[in-house]
């Protein structure tokens, strides 16, 4: 027998032996057109990314991946979709933050039981939030501004793009915490609020950093604080909200959901494609040069995130007694 055959018998028995390895559900997926759902109307940044990632799951799969944009209800009519879905991972969904914030926050309205209709598969990004000011309020440190308002209890207003929004949250979060009080000024979209922020009619407001860094280059803004707990990997020079308010962390994330009892195998197949996707230099590229951090954590991981997270907000909801109006 020639080396070349006994070479090429060998790679086929390494080819059968990950089929083999490779359970029986993950090997025939995706059975067709995989439905990918995100809870926006299409051209913002969740739509972004999730044509990003579909595109290329698209061509590794060699199966359609149609984004469908199912907007309303702060994120619910999209997640709804997927929670009555086939149990078979033939329907993806995209959430973000308010996914784990509505449990609690919508608690007599939300159509679906999160936890128990739905499976976690990763988080694809997490977007890092800044507690950003008018440049003529009298503090440019997250200490300064604590003492400030301590000595000035409700004087100080942070705007945010309305009730519910984890920027508002987190406003709701660092009075709980520092011992402060705020007045929350709520707007419909992040755009008016941030355009009152820097002509002074409010004075403070958590947005995403890609989002305010332009305004603070202009000197329109200052950053006071960066509201994760550590320091990101691709954000640097700024100080840490959690080095004054110990614990205090916020972001913002973009992750991947489907219905529970989905089997777990195509879970998994769909975690380990999508990882690898994030981890391919120009779509990692792409997505850092959209201000995100590339994340890729597996069910498991997402799944303790997820309740964390959830029982944060509910702690901080009942806490505040935060409702929709």
């Amino acid at each position: 027998m020639s080396l070349r055959i006994a070479l090429c018998r060998l790679a086929g028995l390494a080819v059968l032996s990950l089929a083999v390895a490779l359970p029986a559900a993950a090997q025939g997926y995706p059975k067709g057109p995989v439905k990918w759902i995100v809870p926006f109307p299409p051209g913002g940044p969740t739509d972004v990314v999730g044509r990003i990632v579909a595109q290329q799951l698209q061509e590794a799969w060699g199966q359609p991946v149609v984004v469908e944009n199912k907007p309303g209800a702060g994120t619910m009519i999209g997640t709804d979709a997927v929670a009555k879905s086939a149990p078979d991972g033939q329907t993806i969904g995209m959430v973000i933050t308010a996914y784990m914030i509505n449990p609690s926050l919508n608690a007599a309205t939300i159509p679906y039981d999160t936890l128990k209709d739905l499976a976690q598969v990763t988080q694809l990004v997490r977007q890092h939030l800044v507690l950003v000011a008018n440049p003529s309020t009298p503090f440019g440190t997250a200490k300064d501004l604590i003492a400030y308002a301590r000595a000035n209890p409700g004087k100080l207003t942070y705007a945010s793009p309305g009730t519910g929004t984890s920027a508002h949250l987190a406003g709701e979060l660092l009075c709980k915490e520092a011992g402060i009080e705020m007045r929350h000024i709520p707007y419909k979209g992040s755009g008016p609020a941030l355009a009152d922020l820097v002509a002074g009619r409010v004075d403070l407001m958590f947005d995403v950093y890609h989002s305010a860094r332009g305004q603070v280059e202009q000197g329109k803004l200052k950053i006071i604080a960066l509201t994760s707990e550590t320091q990101p990997a691709n954000i640097k020079g700024l100080p840490l909200l959690a080095d004054t308010v110990r614990g205090f962390n916020v972001t913002s994330l973009f992750g991947l959901v489907v219905r529970a009892g989905t089997p777990k195998a195509v879970v998994d197949r769909i975690q380990a494609d999508t990882a690898r996707i994030l981890q391919k230099p120009d779509v990692k590229a792409r997505l850092e040069g959209m201000g995100l951090e590339v994340v890729g954590s597996t069910p498991e991981q997402f799944e303790a995130f997820v309740r964390a997270e959830m029982a944060k907000w509910a702690r901080l909801i009942k806490e505040a007694n935060i409702r929709i109006e």
